[in-house]
């Protein structure tokens, strides 16, 4: 990662700073500092990687990725205000490299709901417990709520990615312009197209359930 202070948008941001103290420490050989730097970027890179390559066993994979590279690259972080952006562009680029390693990918990723099966062979949802994930965070509703979850899955790759990064996630635009490789009105252009076409399948949901009252 090379020195990038134009991707701060704010110097007072927490998390910014969070996350940068935890990677001067590891950097530095504290391992209590790596542990928590590992931990954090678990969290984020499980949660992101599900929502965005949409198969829980890629998102493990991913996970796994983004933590090995955390843990063998955090000594060479030049910037570490930046590294959040770092990570979700890692992340992001395996989740890439996934999907098209898989020969039957779908056009549109798989819901949430379609994550795995029980043992009559139905359908059920991921549970991120059974993954190891933070109690706080054991199943998807916890992130987002079942309405907003289908019209989030709804939307095309593309979109979906920038809302989840600027919408769950908390990325700034710029943040997610770096990250995406694109400008910031794009990002802006495409988040608002996003918001529209997420009404709609709300919309849409309301009226069907109006329907079947």
């Amino acid at each position: 990662m090379t020195k990038s202070a134009h991707l701060h948008p704010s110097t007072d941001d927490p998390i910014r700073a969070a996350y940068a103290a935890l990677v001067r420490g590891a950097a530095s050989g504290d391992d209590a500092a790596m542990e928590r730097l590992l931990m954090r970027a678990q969290e984020v890179a499980y949660r992101f990687s599900l929502l965005v390559c949409g198969h829980p066993e890629d998102a493990e994979d991913v996970m796994q990725d983004a933590l090995m590279k955390t843990y063998q690259y955090v000594s060479r972080i030049e910037d570490p205000e930046a590294f959040r952006t770092w990570l979700y562009k890692t992340v992001r680029n395996a989740c890439l490299m996934k999907r098209r390693r898989r020969v039957d990918e779908p056009a549109h990723l798989v819901s949430i709901e379609q994550g795995g099966v029980d043992d009559d062979g139905e359908p059920q949802a991921v549970s991120v417990a059974a993954h190891g994930r933070p109690a706080d965070q054991q199943v998807m509703d916890g992130w987002i709520g079942e309405r907003l979850r289908r019209a989030l899955m709804a939307l095309p790759p593309p979109y979906r990615a920038i809302v989840v990064m600027r919408e769950i996630e908390g990325l700034s635009t710029r943040e997610v312009a770096t990250i995406l490789r694109i400008s910031e009105a794009n990002v802006k252009t495409r988040l608002h197209r996003a918001r529209v076409m997420m009404r709609e399948q709300l919309g849409e949901a309301v009226s069907t359930a109006a329907v079947d009252i």
